[in-house]
Protein backbone atom coordinates (compact mmCIF):
# COMPACT_ATOMS: atom_id res chain seq x y z
CA UNK A 1 0.00 0.00 0.00
CA UNK A 2 2.88 2.36 0.75
CA UNK A 3 4.29 1.84 -2.73
CA UNK A 4 0.84 2.37 -4.27
CA UNK A 5 0.49 5.67 -2.38
CA UNK A 6 3.86 6.75 -3.75
CA UNK A 7 2.96 5.78 -7.33
CA UNK A 8 -0.24 7.83 -7.09
CA UNK A 9 1.20 10.89 -5.35
CA UNK A 10 4.47 11.25 -7.29
CA UNK A 11 3.00 12.13 -10.73
CA UNK A 12 0.49 14.51 -9.11
CA UNK A 13 3.22 16.44 -7.32
CA UNK A 14 5.42 16.49 -10.41
CA UNK A 15 2.54 17.87 -12.49
CA UNK A 16 1.80 20.54 -9.89
CA UNK A 17 5.45 21.59 -9.85
CA UNK A 18 5.28 22.58 -13.54
CA UNK A 19 2.34 24.93 -13.04
CA UNK A 20 3.01 28.69 -13.28
CA UNK A 21 2.75 30.39 -9.88
CA UNK A 22 -0.48 32.12 -10.85
CA UNK A 23 -2.19 28.76 -11.47
CA UNK A 24 -0.39 27.17 -8.54
CA UNK A 25 -1.90 29.68 -6.14
CA UNK A 26 -5.31 29.26 -7.76
CA UNK A 27 -5.04 25.54 -6.90
CA UNK A 28 -3.92 26.53 -3.39
CA UNK A 29 -7.03 28.71 -2.99
CA UNK A 30 -9.27 25.81 -3.94
CA UNK A 31 -7.40 23.49 -1.57
CA UNK A 32 -7.76 26.02 1.23
CA UNK A 33 -11.53 26.07 0.76
CA UNK A 34 -11.71 22.26 0.77
CA UNK A 35 -9.44 21.82 3.80
CA UNK A 36 -11.05 24.53 5.89
CA UNK A 37 -14.74 24.40 5.03
CA UNK A 38 -15.35 20.87 3.70
CA UNK A 39 -12.85 18.49 5.32
CA UNK A 40 -12.22 20.77 8.31
CA UNK A 41 -8.66 19.44 8.42
CA UNK A 42 -7.32 19.58 11.99
CA UNK A 43 -9.53 22.53 12.78
CA UNK A 44 -10.12 21.25 16.30
CA UNK A 45 -6.38 21.22 17.01
CA UNK A 46 -5.76 24.58 15.34
CA UNK A 47 -8.61 26.23 17.23
CA UNK A 48 -7.45 24.72 20.52
CA UNK A 49 -3.85 25.86 19.95
CA UNK A 50 -4.90 29.40 19.12
CA UNK A 51 -7.25 29.60 22.09
CA UNK A 52 -4.88 28.31 24.79
CA UNK A 53 -1.91 30.30 23.49
CA UNK A 54 -3.90 33.50 24.08
CA UNK A 55 -2.76 35.07 20.85
CA UNK A 56 -5.94 37.13 21.12
CA UNK A 57 -8.84 37.41 23.56
CA UNK A 58 -11.23 38.18 20.72
CA UNK A 59 -13.04 35.14 19.30
CA UNK A 60 -13.65 37.00 16.04
CA UNK A 61 -9.95 37.79 15.67
CA UNK A 62 -8.97 34.19 16.42
CA UNK A 63 -11.24 32.97 13.62
CA UNK A 64 -9.65 35.48 11.25
CA UNK A 65 -6.16 34.26 12.24
CA UNK A 66 -7.33 30.68 11.77
CA UNK A 67 -8.56 31.34 8.21
CA UNK A 68 -5.41 33.27 7.27
CA UNK A 69 -3.33 30.41 8.62
CA UNK A 70 -5.08 27.82 6.43
CA UNK A 71 -4.60 30.03 3.39
CA UNK A 72 -0.92 30.35 4.22
CA UNK A 73 -0.20 26.70 5.00
CA UNK A 74 -1.76 25.49 1.74
CA UNK A 75 0.52 27.95 -0.07
CA UNK A 76 3.53 26.51 1.81
CA UNK A 77 2.80 22.97 0.66
CA UNK A 78 2.22 23.98 -2.96
CA UNK A 79 5.45 25.99 -2.84
CA UNK A 80 7.26 22.88 -1.59
CA UNK A 81 6.00 20.92 -4.62
CA UNK A 82 7.25 23.73 -6.85
CA UNK A 83 10.78 23.01 -5.60
CA UNK A 84 10.91 20.14 -8.09
CA UNK A 85 11.16 22.46 -11.08
CA UNK A 86 11.74 26.03 -9.89
CA UNK A 87 15.00 27.52 -11.16
CA UNK A 88 17.78 28.68 -8.85
CA UNK A 89 17.37 32.22 -10.23
CA UNK A 90 13.66 32.27 -9.41
CA UNK A 91 14.03 30.86 -5.92
CA UNK A 92 16.74 33.40 -5.08
CA UNK A 93 14.27 36.18 -5.99
CA UNK A 94 11.68 34.68 -3.66
CA UNK A 95 13.90 33.81 -0.69
CA UNK A 96 16.40 36.46 0.37
CA UNK A 97 18.89 36.52 3.24
CA UNK A 98 19.08 40.21 4.17
CA UNK A 99 22.14 40.24 6.44
CA UNK A 100 24.34 37.44 5.13
CA UNK A 101 27.39 39.20 6.59
CA UNK A 102 26.50 37.63 9.95
CA UNK A 103 27.10 34.15 8.56
CA UNK A 104 30.04 35.31 6.42
CA UNK A 105 31.86 36.59 9.51
CA UNK A 106 31.59 33.17 11.14
CA UNK A 107 32.87 31.58 7.93
CA UNK A 108 35.93 33.85 8.01
CA UNK A 109 36.64 32.45 11.47
CA UNK A 110 36.30 28.93 10.03
CA UNK A 111 33.24 28.23 12.18
CA UNK A 112 30.28 25.99 11.47
CA UNK A 113 26.80 27.26 12.32
CA UNK A 114 23.67 25.85 13.88
CA UNK A 115 20.88 27.95 12.37
CA UNK A 116 17.75 27.64 14.50
CA UNK A 117 14.41 28.44 12.91
CA UNK A 118 10.74 28.19 13.78
CA UNK A 119 7.91 26.60 11.82
CA UNK A 120 6.90 30.05 10.75
CA UNK A 121 6.45 31.62 7.33
CA UNK A 122 7.64 29.74 4.27
CA UNK A 123 9.95 27.50 6.25
CA UNK A 124 10.40 25.10 3.31
CA UNK A 125 12.38 27.84 1.53
CA UNK A 126 15.19 27.34 4.04
CA UNK A 127 16.20 24.37 1.90
CA UNK A 128 17.68 26.91 -0.55
CA UNK A 129 19.84 28.65 2.09
CA UNK A 130 22.95 27.33 0.33
CA UNK A 131 22.59 30.00 -2.34
CA UNK A 132 23.27 32.66 0.30
CA UNK A 133 25.97 31.25 2.60
CA UNK A 134 29.50 29.87 2.13
CA UNK A 135 28.70 26.80 4.26
CA UNK A 136 27.46 23.40 3.10
CA UNK A 137 23.82 23.39 4.29
CA UNK A 138 22.10 20.49 6.08
CA UNK A 139 18.64 20.33 7.61
CA UNK A 140 17.60 18.10 10.47
CA UNK A 141 14.22 16.47 9.80
CA UNK A 142 11.90 13.72 11.03
CA UNK A 143 11.68 10.87 8.48
CA UNK A 144 8.24 9.72 7.32
CA UNK A 145 7.14 6.18 8.16
CA UNK A 146 6.42 5.51 4.47
CA UNK A 147 9.93 5.10 3.04
CA UNK A 148 8.73 5.77 -0.51
CA UNK A 149 7.09 9.07 0.41
CA UNK A 150 10.06 9.90 2.63
CA UNK A 151 12.38 9.48 -0.36
CA UNK A 152 10.03 11.64 -2.44
CA UNK A 153 10.04 14.42 0.15
CA UNK A 154 13.84 14.23 0.33
CA UNK A 155 14.06 14.37 -3.46
CA UNK A 156 11.94 17.52 -3.52
CA UNK A 157 13.82 19.21 -0.70
CA UNK A 158 17.28 18.39 -2.05
CA UNK A 159 16.77 20.14 -5.38
CA UNK A 160 18.48 23.32 -4.24
CA UNK A 161 21.61 22.12 -2.52
CA UNK A 162 20.69 21.34 1.07
CA UNK A 163 21.02 17.83 2.50
CA UNK A 164 18.88 16.15 5.12
CA UNK A 165 19.89 14.48 8.37
CA UNK A 166 17.48 12.28 10.29
CA UNK A 167 16.95 13.73 13.76
CA UNK A 168 17.64 10.25 15.12
CA UNK A 169 21.21 10.33 13.72
CA UNK A 170 22.08 14.01 14.05
CA UNK A 171 24.65 13.91 16.85
CA UNK A 172 26.79 11.15 15.33
CA UNK A 173 26.42 12.54 11.82
CA UNK A 174 27.72 15.96 12.85
CA UNK A 175 30.49 14.36 14.92
CA UNK A 176 31.73 12.58 11.79
CA UNK A 177 31.47 15.71 9.64
CA UNK A 178 33.52 17.85 12.01
CA UNK A 179 36.58 15.84 10.93
CA UNK A 180 36.16 16.87 7.28
CA UNK A 181 37.55 20.38 7.79
CA UNK A 182 34.75 21.97 5.76
CA UNK A 183 32.21 24.60 6.68
CA UNK A 184 28.75 23.30 7.54
CA UNK A 185 25.46 24.97 8.41
CA UNK A 186 22.85 22.90 10.24
CA UNK A 187 19.25 24.07 10.09
CA UNK A 188 17.26 22.98 13.13
CA UNK A 189 13.69 23.67 14.27
CA UNK A 190 13.00 22.87 17.92
CA UNK A 191 9.63 24.52 18.49
CA UNK A 192 7.43 21.42 18.14
CA UNK A 193 6.26 19.04 20.86
CA UNK A 194 8.88 16.84 22.48
CA UNK A 195 8.16 13.46 24.06
CA UNK A 196 7.78 13.31 27.82
CA UNK A 197 10.77 11.60 29.38
CA UNK A 198 12.27 11.68 32.84
CA UNK A 199 14.97 14.10 31.59
CA UNK A 200 12.54 16.37 29.75
CA UNK A 201 13.07 20.09 30.08
CA UNK A 202 9.83 21.98 30.61
CA UNK A 203 9.53 25.58 29.53
CA UNK A 204 6.70 28.08 29.28
CA UNK A 205 5.91 28.72 25.61
CA UNK A 206 3.05 31.04 24.64
CA UNK A 207 1.93 30.93 28.27
CA UNK A 208 1.83 27.12 28.54
CA UNK A 209 4.41 24.83 30.12
CA UNK A 210 5.51 22.31 27.52
CA UNK A 211 8.29 19.72 27.09
CA UNK A 212 11.05 21.15 24.93
CA UNK A 213 13.64 19.75 22.54
CA UNK A 214 17.14 20.61 23.79
CA UNK A 215 19.20 18.62 21.27
CA UNK A 216 20.33 21.68 19.32
CA UNK A 217 21.85 23.21 22.42
CA UNK A 218 23.51 19.95 23.45
CA UNK A 219 25.07 19.49 20.00
CA UNK A 220 26.23 23.13 19.93
CA UNK A 221 27.98 22.69 23.28
CA UNK A 222 29.43 19.30 22.43
CA UNK A 223 31.15 20.63 19.29
CA UNK A 224 31.42 24.31 20.25
CA UNK A 225 29.34 25.39 17.23
CA UNK A 226 27.93 28.94 17.19
CA UNK A 227 24.15 29.20 17.29
CA UNK A 228 22.17 31.73 15.25
CA UNK A 229 18.45 32.38 14.83
CA UNK A 230 16.77 33.13 11.51
CA UNK A 231 13.60 35.18 11.59
CA UNK A 232 11.48 34.93 8.46
CA UNK A 233 9.20 37.71 7.20
CA UNK A 234 6.63 37.25 4.48
CA UNK A 235 6.85 40.13 2.01
CA UNK A 236 3.96 38.95 -0.15
CA UNK A 237 2.60 35.67 -1.44
CA UNK A 238 5.56 33.44 -2.30
CA UNK A 239 8.24 35.98 -1.28
CA UNK A 240 10.20 35.86 1.99
CA UNK A 241 13.13 37.57 3.65
CA UNK A 242 15.13 36.24 6.57
CA UNK A 243 17.16 38.12 9.13
CA UNK A 244 19.86 36.33 11.08
CA UNK A 245 21.04 37.16 14.59
CA UNK A 246 23.60 35.40 16.76
CA UNK A 247 22.27 33.64 19.85
CA UNK A 248 25.74 32.57 20.95
CA UNK A 249 29.13 32.36 19.26
CA UNK A 250 30.50 30.51 22.29
CA UNK A 251 27.79 28.10 23.47
CA UNK A 252 29.84 26.58 26.27
CA UNK A 253 29.85 29.92 28.06
CA UNK A 254 26.09 29.60 28.68
CA UNK A 255 24.22 27.89 31.48
CA UNK A 256 22.18 24.82 30.67
CA UNK A 257 19.00 25.63 28.69
CA UNK A 258 19.92 29.30 28.31
CA UNK A 259 20.37 28.94 24.55
CA UNK A 260 17.13 26.98 24.26
CA UNK A 261 15.27 29.62 26.28
CA UNK A 262 16.60 32.41 24.08
CA UNK A 263 15.60 30.54 20.93
CA UNK A 264 12.06 29.91 22.17
CA UNK A 265 11.60 33.52 23.22
CA UNK A 266 12.54 34.62 19.69
CA UNK A 267 10.10 32.14 18.13
CA UNK A 268 7.40 33.34 20.51
CA UNK A 269 8.02 36.96 19.57
CA UNK A 270 7.84 36.02 15.89
CA UNK A 271 4.51 34.25 16.41
CA UNK A 272 2.96 37.17 18.29
CA UNK A 273 3.99 39.58 15.53
CA UNK A 274 2.39 37.47 12.80
CA UNK A 275 0.42 34.52 14.24
CA UNK A 276 -1.20 33.39 11.00
CA UNK A 277 2.20 32.27 9.67
CA UNK A 278 2.85 29.72 12.42
CA UNK A 279 2.34 25.98 11.94
CA UNK A 280 -0.76 25.61 14.14
CA UNK A 281 -1.84 22.19 12.82
CA UNK A 282 0.84 20.52 14.93
CA UNK A 283 -0.49 19.30 18.30
CA UNK A 284 1.95 21.56 20.15
CA UNK A 285 0.13 21.66 23.47
CA UNK A 286 -0.91 18.01 23.82
CA UNK A 287 1.08 17.80 27.08
CA UNK A 288 -0.62 20.84 28.61
CA UNK A 289 -1.04 20.43 32.40
CA UNK A 290 1.35 17.44 32.49
CA UNK A 291 4.40 19.32 33.72
CA UNK A 292 5.88 17.94 36.97
CA UNK A 293 4.93 20.00 40.01
CA UNK A 294 8.19 19.46 41.93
Amino acid sequence: MKLVAYLIIYPIILTISYLPFRILYFCSDITYYLLYYIFRYRRRIVRFNLKVSKISNSKKELIEIEKKFYRHITDVFFEMFKFFTISSKEIQKRFVLENKEIINELAKKNKNVILMVGHHGGFEYFMSIGYHVPHHPFAVYTPLSNKYLDNLVKKIRLKHGARLISRYETSQYIKNQIKENKLFLYGMAADQSAQIRSITYWKEFLGIKVPVFTGSERIAKEHNIPVAFAQMKKIKRGYYKIFVEIISEFPNEHKDFEITDTYLSKVEKQIKECPELYFWTHNRFKHKDKAPTD
